[in-house]
């Protein structure tokens, strides 16, 4: 057995052993750590830096990352310069910022400029209106603009001219409108700036609001679009109307015949249901169906809304059935026809008298945007404009085919599940009873303007099919002549 010396020297070595053993495990442990210290400062250093690049690169391209680019694919070029150009539009935003960077109200400004605002809003006759019209460089917009003004009413348009179609043809609208003394705004629904100012320059007594992201298929690729138009763009209009203008004006809206989707009682009348939408198109406009009913219970809106049935006519939108498959025949292209499917088609100028109808029976607003108090209920109206006559789109085809000459090459197939219903069919009872509205023009001669205009308009070497006009149809010689003066 070792002496107790030498057993405690041992020991006192072995100490010492663990203790340098485990100073160097220290050592190394805190240079680790503080590598990894080091490592994390610098990683969250850089996380930052790239954070405020990405927060930098939003702000500064705001308007482009929230826009989408619409393009469709049109008919082959012809010879007579048919299609536009293929180059894809860039689609202004439609989720504008109220913000002063990026609201119109900065551009749109001065003495001068609320002195056009003023005329164009001003009536040129004793008890005429003034209205605002939201989409006023689209289809029904232009129409309805054009005949507020012709009768001595102010009108001031709104548009933002995206390329959802071809937006050559909302300009060329645009400046019909102009020759005839009516203002369009280049400006968006959602600048809520923009439409505060115009309350302010302007007492509109009436609004009607067109404005809308059109097309039921389309919903399946671009869905924000239409909750951003239809619905957000509702909004903005009706806080404007209700917070901002003094007085409050009356507002007329487009709702659509979308909205019964799935319903199969014929003829649609406003008291069938309206909770089951075939297509995301369809839920919007019901979802601002909903909207108007909140505007006008909390804050005395009067609000008419109009349920359009497959509107056709001069100045359309290429989007459309009757348009593309007329620019399919003439450029022998191939058109896609659903089996079975009926449209209740309902011509400009009835859709128009509807539309004007709704105007000049439409109740005052009982809100007040000073004291955000109401004096009583306000009129909440729905209405449905169409032609009560539902008529197969094959025969559509074969009016066109007749007028233009010439045999389209059709390709019938199934409905597909893409937000289609198999048909549409306007009860209009009640439009008939409170402003007199009574459809006149049957397809054939509908489609006549149509292709009268639309001939003209491309400068197409098209002969058009003698006319065989029926006395019902309600559109004699004259008042053709008349029609086409106008567009």
């Amino acid at each position: 057995m070792p002496p107790s010396g030498i057993t405690d020297a041992a020991a006192k070595g072995v100490k010492l052993e663990r203790y340098a053993s485990g100073g160097a495990l220290l050592l190394r442990r805190a240079a680790s750590g503080k590598l990894v210290s080091a490592s994390s400062h610098l990683l969250f250093r850089a996380t930052v830096l790239a954070t405020l690049a990405l927060v930098f690169l939003f702000t500064l391209h705001y308007p482009s990352l929230l826009s989408r680019s619409f393009h469709l694919s049109s008919s082959a070029s012809t010879s007579t310069s048919l299609a536009s150009s293929s180059a894809q539009h860039s689609h202004r935003s439609l989720l504008m910022s109220s913000s002063p960077s990026t609201s119109a109200a900065g551009t749109y400004s001065g003495a001068k400029w609320e002195e056009q605002i003023r005329r164009s809003a001003r009536p040129a006759r004793d008890g005429g209106i003034s209205v605002l019209v939201t989409g006023a460089a689209g289809f029904v917009g232009t129409h309805c603009s054009l005949a507020l003004k012709a009768r001595g009413d102010g009108v001031l348009g709104l548009d933002n001219f995206n390329a959802y179609y071809d937006p050559a043809l909302k300009r060329a609208r645009q400046a019909l409108l102009a020759s005839r003394g009516v203002l369009i705004l280049d400006a968006d629904i959602n600048d809520a700036l923009l439409l505060a100012k115009l309350f302010d320059v302007a007492a509109f007594t009436h609004v009607l609001h067109l404005a809308a992201q059109a097309g039921v298929r389309y919903a399946m690729e671009a869905p924000q679009t239409y909750v951003a138009s239809n619905v957000a763009g509702l909004v903005s209009v009706f806080e404007a109307a209700a917070k901002h203008a003094d007085p409050q004006p009356a507002i007329v809206w487009a709702s659509s015949s979308s909205v019964y989707g799935l319903n199969t009682d014929a003829p649609f009348s406003e008291d069938h249901r309206t909770d089951r939408p075939a297509s995301l198109y369809a839920a919007t406009k019901k979802a601002g169906e909903a909207i108007a009913h909140a505007y006008n219970h909390i804050y005395g809106l009067s609000l008419t809304g109009l349920r359009f049935f497959t509107v056709y006519g001069p100045w359309g939108r290429p989007d459309m059935a009757y348009f593309s498959f007329a620019s399919a025949i003439v450029a022998g292209e191939p058109i896609t026809l659903f089996a079975d499917a009926r449209r209740d088609f309902t011509f400009i100028d009835d859709v128009v008298r509807g539309c004007l109808g709704a105007l000049d029976t439409a109740g005052r607003s009982t809100g007040s945007a000073r004291t955000g108090k109401k004096t009583g209920p306000a009129p909440l109206r729905v209405y449905n404009l169409g032609n009560t006559s539902p008529v197969p789109v094959t025969r559509m085809v074969a009016i066109l085919e007749k007028l233009l000459g010439k045999k389209a090459n059709k390709r019938v197939v199934t409905m597909p599940s893409n937000g289609d219903v198999p048909f549409t069919h306007a009860n209009v009872s009640h439009a008939a009873h409170d402003f007199g509205y009574r459809p006149t023009t049957s397809l054939e001669a509908g489609l006549r303007h149509f292709v009268d205009w639309f001939v003209d308009y491309y400068k197409l070497d098209v002969k058009i099919a003698t006319a065989n006009a029926k006395p019902t149809d309600n559109k004699t010689a004259k008042k053709k002549k008349k029609m086409s003066a106008s567009s």
